[in-house]
């Protein structure tokens, strides 16, 4: 079986993952809070534990492996919104988790086994809280409820701070009904106008932080696998899941491995709307680059390193998927290259199995390279059909080998007029000319016009 090294974010450390049961392999991933459309940077989470999914699958069996992601449903943004548009919480939820699911598909994102709604647990929610007031590690005040940081002793480990050096840095105002600067809400009020249920400390919603651990709880048991998210997750929300859940349930150890991706930037920046540099991954689908390329500059950066950006990374990977596509087109896949399965074995290390695609296609290795490709999450028949046109590469054939003729005769006449006349039809069409010494390839672009090649000899 392939050993699989992932870095522990708790720990600091590259680590054998050792499931606590090979037979259930368990993850967990933060998932959209439900408002709006999903920018790029929320699409990196995705893509990364996507590609964890699939290996785990591999090595496992995809029946062996419960992958869950969450919806948060709940939230004060989302209310926000409401109030804003006029429209109702549900319909606005129900349209951005439906955007969010074609979104990611389009990413190349297999659907997680399980994706719970907050708002389905709220039950379960609440007697989570009922018990962390039981065992004092939770108190009800004003209508709140807060959960009772300094009863939680190894409160910091995650992020490496300590209580007092939180509280030393913090710069908020501190509600008068907090025993401590640190405790932070499990519970709150709702007046009329804000979704709310009613609970044993009134009618309320529930704080962010107590859905992850109720939900992964009732999904994956009080001890599981793997847990992951951003970075920008890692405090206060990680932080505060661990403490709440191994609180509510000290029988587990909730996650035995933390995975947390970096930040992703546009062209050396950070996203943001004031630098005019913020984007969906609607708003680039709507511009006509293929989720396909979208993932693959994904992938072009290791998932712990800071991701930029780029046109020109979004052209390469374009051109680089052009030329893998013309080489595995109607070829049947064989199995996935065993260096990929190791490079993606060694804590996810994309950008080196992407470079064994590279090696691949050198050595023409059509059928290992499908295979490869497909393990990697490029779905080829949707990129064959529609972006490349898997039906004009018969008709290309022919051409390609009339351009190899043509070129040979002008290479001993030194006559390359009928060569130019051919390149420049072809590149009119949209078509990609490749000449070495080998021969010509001829790949469509994404403007691809075969009508402008009729009648072309």
């Amino acid at each position: 079986m392939t050993e699989i090294k992932l870095h522990n974010s708790r720990s600091r450390t590259k680590e054998v993952f050792t499931p606590l049961d090979p037979e259930n392999v368990r993850m967990y991933v933060c998932g959209p809070t439900v408002y709006d459309r999903a920018h790029l940077g929320n699409a990196r989470p995705v893509v990364v534990f996507d590609v964890l999914y699939r290996l785990l699958r591999h090595v496992y069996g995809a029946e062996r492996v419960t992958y869950a992601r969450n919806f948060t449903d709940v939230d004060d943004k989302i209310n926000a919104r409401a109030a804003e548009s006029g429209r109702a919480i549900g319909e606005i939820t129900e349209e951005t988790i439906s955007w969010f699911l074609e979104d990611m598909a389009e990413l190349g994102a297999l659907p997680p086994n399980e994706m719970p709604r907050a708002t389905a647990y709220i039950p379960q929610m609440i007697a989570m809280i009922e018990g962390l007031i039981e065992g004092g590690h939770a108190y009800a005040a004003e209508g709140h409820v807060l959960f009772r940081v300094r009863s939680y002793k190894a409160y910091g480990g995650l992020s490496g701070r300590s209580v007092d050096d939180m509280i030393a840095g913090a710069r908020v105002e501190v509600a008068p009904f907090k025993e401590d600067p640190m405790d932070f809400v499990l519970w709150k009020p709702s007046d009329a106008t804000q979704p709310g249920w009613d609970s044993p400390w009134g009618y309320g919603r529930p704080g962010w932080h107590i859905e992850c651990s109720a939900m992964s709880y009732e999904i994956l048991g009080p001890s599981f696998d793997i847990h992951g998210g951003g970075n920008d997750l890692m405090f206060p929300h990680h932080e505060n899941e661990i403490a709440q859940s191994c609180c509510a349930h000290p029988e587990g150890e909730f996650a035995q491995v933390w995975m947390h991706n970096e930040m992703l930037q546009v062209e050396g920046k950070k996203m943001s709307k004031s630098l005019g540099n913020f984007f969906t991954v609607r708003d680039l689908l709507d511009q006509g680059i293929p989720g396909e390329v979208i993932r693959f500059v994904f992938l072009s950066t290791h998932y712990r390193k800071p991701m930029d950006w780029t046109a020109e990374k979004a052209r390469n990977a374009k051109n680089t998927l052009d030329h893998f596509l013309g080489l595995i087109v109607g070829v049947e896949p064989g199995v996935p290259d065993e260096e990929v399965v190791l490079a993606l074995a060694d804590d996810l290390n994309t950008h080196k199995a992407l470079t064994r695609l590279h090696t691949l296609a050198k050595e023409k290795k059509a059928d290992v390279l499908k295979a490869s490709l497909l393990f990697l999450g490029f779905d080829l028949a949707t990129l064959e059909s529609g972006w490349f046109g898997e039906e004009h590469y018969d008709g290309l054939v022919p051409l390609a080998e009339r351009l190899g003729q043509v070129r040979a005769a002008a290479m001993a006449s030194k006559d390359f007029s009928e060569v130019d006349r051919l390149k420049s039809a072809l590149l009119e069409a949209g078509v990609e000319v490749r000449m070495s010494k080998e021969g010509v390839e001829l790949v469509p672009g994404p403007n691809f016009d075969p009508s402008q090649l009729e009648g072309l000899s």
